[in-house]
């Protein structure tokens, strides 16, 4: 178990940063830095629209404002609170007018469905009590998603349909099961890379691609089958295999799994929703006031590590 964080205030005030309100600007500044991370295989990115028809960077990030009130509302109702059915219920009606509110900014659109499930559960579990780590906020947002809703949807969500045919956990699992993807994956890659030097670009990069090595992406799973999560497991395999997105063998296997994705129309939605929640957790577990955007041209990164 990693320490507690401290919440004495000091130069910063990193006590200010667990007001509900904040933690919410977090999780969409942590929207924003995955919608304009580049370059993403298959994703929306700040050159293009990757694998999808429907969507733009400035949707995301529209998308991801038209939220944020809502994550707000999300944390301010779990400040202090028992995890108990009657939060649970709470949240779920909150993320339902934050999806409604999405669907509204981006005319029918769907840009950030499994993310305000995500977010919204962590948001939630980091508002509850200041000072944790990220591993105490994933078990409090597995424990409130695995808390019994009573409101179930009336039509089946492309998540239920994978379920059903290919047992893929989802969104919905990741969470119930404590965010495995993020803690044992998406962090220690992230913090790894920074730790070696590289640039927050690359760090985040390679979270990216070791969740999407690691992950049964129901998006993928939906859009294209097993072969096409195959397809998006080795290639992204193939780069860290080859130096990672910082070397120029690494970026050749980015350009080919690249072109395979779009090739394919599969886009790795999921791996995109835990790579932001791995850094919202980071930066809260770094006491950041706010998450940098991806300034960063990828031609810059040449010969980074």
């Amino acid at each position: 178990m990693q320490t507690r964080l401290s919440t004495t205030r000091g130069p910063g005030c990193p006590e200010d940063m667990w007001r509900p309100n904040r933690i919410a600007t977090l999780a969409c500044q942590a929207l924003a830095a995955e919608a304009e991370l580049t370059p993403k295989p298959g994703l929306v990115d700040r050159r293009g629209p990757g694998a999808h028809r429907d969507l733009t960077l400035e949707l995301m990030l529209e998308s991801a404002a038209a939220i944020e009130p809502y994550f707000a509302a999300m944390g301010l109702a779990s400040e202090g609170r028992r995890l108990d059915r009657s939060l649970r219920r709470q949240l779920a009606t909150i993320g339902r007018y934050a999806e409604r509110a999405m669907y509204r900014v981006t005319q029918g659109s769907n840009t950030h469905k499994g993310a305000i499930w995500i977010l919204g559960l962590l948001v939630a579990a980091a508002a509850r009590e200041r000072g944790q780590n990220a591993q105490e906020i994933a078990a409090a947002g597995g424990a409130i998603a695995r808390l019994p809703d009573r409101m179930q949807p009336a039509l089946l969500t492309h998540g239920d349909i994978v379920r059903a045919r290919y047992g893929a956990a989802g969104a919905r699992g990741e969470a119930i099961n404590d965010f495995p993807h993020v803690i044992e994956v998406g962090l220690p890659a992230l913090q790894a890379k920074r730790a070696a030097g590289s640039s927050e670009q690359l760090c985040r990069l390679h979270a990216l691609l070791s969740i999407m090595s690691h992950l049964n992406d129901t998006c993928v799973l939906y859009r294209g089958g097993g072969e096409a999560l195959h397809a998006v497991k080795s290639g992204a395999r193939a780069v860290l295999r080859a130096g990672g997105p910082g070397s120029t063998r690494g970026r050749e296997e980015i350009q080919k799994l690249e072109r395979d994705l779009i090739t394919r129309n599969v886009s790795p939605g999921g791996s995109a929703d835990l790579l932001a929640a791995t850094i919202f957790l980071d930066a809260l577990e770094r006491r950041q006031g706010e998450i940098s955007k991806d300034h960063s041209e990828w031609e810059e990164s040449d010969g980074a590590a």
